[in-house]
């Protein structure tokens, strides 16, 4: 059997950060229980839609803030998965909660349901600095999460942050890694500010009313950051993640080497035998389709050979890893000196990459240079 991935996005928020261009929605308790229905009856339309057999071995519940439901709609959900599709006994269950939004009650049905992975949306320990995110929970709330989860025995949680935001200095960045080192996360991700359209960020940036970190400085708390982390056990195994041995994302180590993994509820995505599929990102659209006992598909790509190469590097790049040569040949059946040879040497040239017999990885100085590396091995 094949392993799948299961993603399911719960596009309910209290409030919109500043920064956030992802689907989200103001809550009532009528349309999220209907939005849970319907994400059950697209579960059922996978289950016999797929050709081949799967056994689901990561779970993601993303948002929004899926905390912020009742939790009886997430164990429909699980529940739901459980009787469409074998699921792994040790399957990794991640939810995404921010902070203030956890209590006993909800960790107690988590754990009866399976949940065994939290991630934590701290972004930053600095308040003044979360104002200017927009965020709804002040540092207070991100020590008492972390707390009730701990109480609450469950053993792997991870912390998401953020560098290079509105009036943050190196010393922010330092400060508040060392205050999340000490609540002895098994995982720590470290994400840089990325101003997407659309957004609050957007326009007051247009306007000149952002005060963000010049480059140099970004790359310096970039690597202050790992510096830090990694004196503290933390192994960075991708660009912008680092775990305690044996904790890394298993879901998300299947978007960076294009395992299977399907997407439900709006705007998800899915990668099935190798095609791309993008659900639709409204309520309505997204309805219609599973009522007719149809995906809620928008799009769908299918990838060719040449592309999924193309993918295979600039995803694996990404890994501290790199990529496998013998893999790789296996996967496309060409060695990938040959095919990729000017971008190898080149980058080589550059300092980029370094190369050894069985793999190809960034180096310190191509981790900064990552985009470009990147576009250098598209064909």
């Amino acid at each position: 059997m094949k392993e799948l991935g299961v993603y399911i996005h719960i596009p309910f928020c209290l409030k919109k950060c500043n920064y956030c261009d992802f689907v989200s929605f103001s809550s009532n308790d009528k349309k999220i229980s209907e939005y849970i229905n319907y994400i059950t009856k697209e579960i059922q339309i996978y289950r016999n839609t797929l050709n081949e057999d799967y056994i689901v071995n990561s779970i993601f519940i993303g948002g929004g803030t899926p905390s912020l439901i009742d939790s009886k709609h997430l164990k429909t959900i699980i529940d739901e998965i459980n009787q469409s599709f074998k699921v792994d006994s040790e399957a990794e269950i991640t939810i995404e909660a921010n902070p203030g939004t956890l209590d006993n009650t909800k960790l107690a049905i988590y754990h009866e349901i399976g949940i065994n992975r939290i991630s934590i949306g701290a972004q930053s320990l600095n308040d003044d600095i979360l104002k200017k995110l927009g965020r709804i929970h002040n540092s207070y709330d991100v020590l008492d999460a972390v707390e009730l989860i701990r109480t609450n025995q469950f053993k792997n949680y991870n912390i998401d942050m953020m560098i290079g935001l509105p009036d943050q200095t190196i010393y922010n960045v330092l400060t508040d890694l060392e205050n999340v080192i000490k609540l002895k996360p098994t995982h720590i991700s470290l994400y840089s500010l990325i101003i997407e359209e659309g957004t609050l960020f957007f326009e007051l940036e247009k306007h000149g009313q952002l005060n963000l970190p010049n480059e140099d400085e970004e790359r310096i708390m970039y690597h202050k950051a790992i510096e830090l982390l990694e004196k503290n056990g933390y192994k960075q195994y991708e660009i912008s993640n680092f775990a305690k041995e044996g904790f890394e994302c298993r879901h998300n180590l299947k978007y960076w080497t294009l395992m299977p993994y399907i997407g439900l509820g709006l705007n998800s995505h899915s990668y099935i035998e190798n095609t791309r599929y993008s659900n639709y990102s409204n309520f309505d659209e997204y309805y219609k389709k599973i009522k007719e006992n149809k995906l809620p598909v928008s799009s769908e790509e299918y990838i060719d050979d040449i592309s999924r190469m193309t993918e295979y590097i600039i995803l694996g790049i990404r890994l501290n890893k790199g990529i496998n040569k013998k893999h790789f040949k296996e996967n496309f059946g060409i060695d990938i000196e040959d095919y990729y040879k000017d971008a190898i040497i080149k980058n080589k040239q550059n300092g980029n990459i370094y190369e050894d017999e069985e793999t190809i990885k960034l180096t310190k100085k191509g981790l900064d240079f990552s985009n470009i590396v990147e576009l250098d091995f598209y064909i």
